[in-house]
Parts: structure tokens; C-alpha cells; sequence
């Protein structure tokens, strides 16, 4: 009788335990004026993009305002950055980023990739 009364306890405690994520953790960023380069997306960049993306790299190089405009304006990296995780393709290769630093750099493309 006790092991059916611990079996269930421990069957309810597994059922009501909650998943959180980090990402959920976050408090999503309020875009309350123009986004910039320097202000809003160099740092995003430089936490997920530098580490393939450097110049001594064989992959495009984005270390640089004019380097990222380019890659907005002449390849596929705003619909890279959107790409769901295990899609082919998709941006950085390590895991999708936030949404919120992901509608940053939608929202300076938007707001006409302003450099400061």
C-alpha cells in the first residue's frame, strides 16, 4: 500500500513540474525609438555571429556596420535568423537566438539600418 501511495506522490509531482526555458526567463526588449547598428545590434552580432563569422573566416564576415548592412541587404540572413532550430540553413548553426534579439534586427532593417 505505502509503495502505491509514494508511486502515486511521485507520479503528480512529475505532472505538475513546469518547463521554463531561459528564453522564457527573459524580459522581452521594448523598442521604444529608432534601432541602431551600434546601439542595438553590434552586441547581438558579436554574441552570435562573430565566432564563425570573423574576418580570418572562410564564411562571410560580420564584424563591421557596412559588413552586416550587406548581409541584410544582398543575402538571406534576416530569413536565416528566423529559421526554426534543425532547419537547413538556419542561423547560428548553435541554436536559434531569442525571439526578441531576433526583432531587433528586423526592426533595424525596418527603421532603414541606421548605423548610430
Amino acid at each position: 500500500m505505502k509503495k502505491y501511495i509514494y508511486l502515486s506522490g511521485l507520479i503528480l509531482s512529475l505532472y505538475s513540474c513546469e518547463s521554463t526555458t531561459y528564453e522564457s526567463l527573459e524580459e522581452p526588449t521594448v523598442i521604444v525609438e529608432d534601432v541602431t547598428y551600434t546601439a542595438n545590434v553590434k552586441s547581438i552580432i558579436d554574441a552570435n555571429c562573430i565566432a564563425c563569422h570573423a574576418a580570418e573566416s572562410t564564411l562571410r564576415p560580420l564584424e563591421t556596420y557596412d559588413q552586416v548592412k550587406d548581409a541584410v541587404l544582398n543575402t538571406d540572413l534576416l530569413d536565416r535568423i528566423q529559421r526554426q532550430n534543425g532547419t537547413p540553413g538556419q542561423m547560428p548553426k548553435a541554436g536559434r537566438m531569442p525571439q526578441d534579439k531576433i526583432n531587433l534586427i528586423l526592426q533595424w532593417n525596418t527603421d532603414g539600418l541606421l548605423e548610430n
